[in-house]
């Protein structure tokens, strides 16, 4: 079919972290280095994942677990391709990968503006637990919390 593309699921390798450093840059105000990165992804209890098409690395999310509960710390998708389930898609394979590691339960903060992304965590299951006033900066603004039990 003309115009299908094709979208992998993957462990982040350290090939990828030019290009993930890029969508990072061009996404968050505060953004990860690559040094960054690098050290999250060396530890075994951490998970990063990338989603890529014939194009390349589309998009990246990734958690840290400690004992039996792991935290989102970052879902980012390449702007031009936003709103076609990329996202959605890694999440459900992150929660997949976090209870495999011995999660119980996952974590999570995202701009109480980000509308978007609340109604995809809400649709994998996950719940409001409170707010962080002043969690984000440039610009500040609160965060929402949630949590999804494995």
């Amino acid at each position: 079919m003309k115009g299908l593309r094709m979208n992998r699921i993957r462990k982040m390798t350290q090939n990828d972290l030019p290009r993930v450093v890029e969508l990072e840059r061009d996404t968050f105000s505060i953004p990860w280095s690559e040094e960054g990165f690098l050290t999250a992804m060396q530890r075994s209890e951490n998970c990063f994942l990338v989603i890529e098409d014939e194009k390349g690395v589309q998009g990246y999310c990734g958690y840290y677990r400690v004992l039996d509960e792991a935290e989102i710390m970052n879902v980012c998708i390449n702007k031009a391709r936003r709103g076609q389930g990329l996202g959605s898609a890694m999440v459900e394979q992150l929660l997949k990968e976090a209870k495999e590691g011995g999660a119980t339960r996952i974590l999570l903060e995202v701009r109480v503006s980000n509308e978007p992304a609340i109604r995809v965590y809400k649709r994998l299951g996950f719940v409001p637990l409170g707010v962080r006033k002043g969690f984000y900066e440039k610009p500040v603004e609160d965060a929402l919390i949630m949590q999804c039990d494995l």
